[in-house]
């Protein structure tokens, strides 16, 4: 760097100048360090804020219910693949690209160092998923593999990894398994690590190339909730009453609300799009979900292998799983679209 202090540079300066000149060198220098940090924090990866996804529908298009309401009445985003022949699979809906056959059984470190050090397709910029990416290839008309397996190579994977250990243990790690739920599990089950069970790893990138951040949530002052991350509209306030799957459906759709009447019971992926794996008792936002209570929220997606259970997620700590429709549990209704 270029020395502002020599001979030359001063030369014909007074002693008193050359103190002023010299203590604005030092703020000039110090401003710009400054400058340098904040350039840096801008582009930390780890920020408040995510870039707008669309959300793909569950796949499920069988009806298990004369009550209108549920999962299968309603098709907003089609879940839609194309196999790349290369050995990737892009999901149109939300632009990601996949590996089509996951990498195997394998601990959760390696799997990390293992998406990332992978060449697939002439590319080298994989990586383990996110919670909410994984869930998101889910195909809840299918089971063991709860995927589209036209697309995705059947193995003999149990679980796959996501890139996220469970906020307060990180000893356990958020895994989506083959018959569709998403949980956190210790990362000794594995069977590279002395276990019993074949957790696997399935890599993917994302290929755009700029994005958009926007802050998550947006109270709309009237009751509601919007989530930028989707564009989904929420009941703010559930209600204080737990029903069963089919009262929940029924409470839905006769919710008037912020002056809309097309409310409806969230499906699976829609309610575990709110599940903020950072947060627990509850998992979600309660700045924004200001009465949210612990328990059970049911979704409107049927267990497609046992018709008289639907999928709900345990708040405590973002669990989905499956329960009895005649269980009682709580609903939180939601609306699409931004209009």
């Amino acid at each position: 760097m270029k020395n502002y202090f020599t001979s030359e540079s001063t030369q014909g300066i007074s002693f008193l100048h050359k103190r002023v000149f010299a203590l604005l060198m030092i703020l000039a220098l110090f401003v710009s360090s400054c400058s340098s940090q904040n350039d840096d924090l801008t582009t930390d990866p780890v920020v408040t804020s995510k870039t707008t996804v669309t959300l793909p529908d569950t796949g499920q298009a069988t009806s298990y219910t004369s009550t209108s309401g549920e999962d299968a009445d309603f098709t907003i985003n089609s879940p839609s693949f194309t196999d790349n022949g290369d050995g990737t699979v892009t999901d149109n809906v939300t632009g990601l690209i996949w590996q089509k056959t996951d990498g195997g059984e394998m601990t959760f470190e390696k799997a990390s160092t293992y998406c990332k050090s992978l060449n697939l397709s002439g590319t080298n910029d994989w990586r383990l998923p996110t919670s909410h990416e994984l869930f998101d290839i889910n195909n809840f008309d299918k089971v063991n593999p709860a995927l589209n397996t036209v697309y995705f190579t059947i193995t003999a994977a149990e679980y796959w990894w996501t890139s996220e250990p469970r906020a307060d243990d990180a000893a356990n790690v958020w895994v989506v398994n083959a018959g569709g739920g998403i949980g956190a599990h210790p990362k000794a089950e594995t069977v590279s690590a002395g276990g019993s069970k074949r957790f696997h790893a399935r890599a993917v990138r994302n290929p755009k190339s700029s994005s958009v951040s926007v802050d998550h949530f947006k109270d709309n002052g009237d009751g509601t909730i919007t989530d930028n991350y989707t564009g989904l509209i929420w009941q703010k306030i559930q209600s204080s009453l737990t029903m069963t799957w089919e009262e929940a459906l029924v409470y839905s759709n006769d919710l008037s609300l912020a002056g809309k009447t097309d409310w409806r019971m969230p499906n699976i992926k829609e309610l575990q799009s709110l599940n903020d794996e950072k947060l627990t008792k509850p998992s979600f936002n309660k700045n924004f979900f200001t009465n949210i209570s612990s328990g059970n929220y049911w979704s409107s997606t049927t267990m497609q292998n046992s018709t008289t259970k639907a999928w709900d997620i345990n708040i405590d700590f973002g669990i989905v799983s499956y329960n009895v429709k005649t269980l009682k549990e709580y609903v939180l209704c939601v609306r699409g679209g931004l209009d």
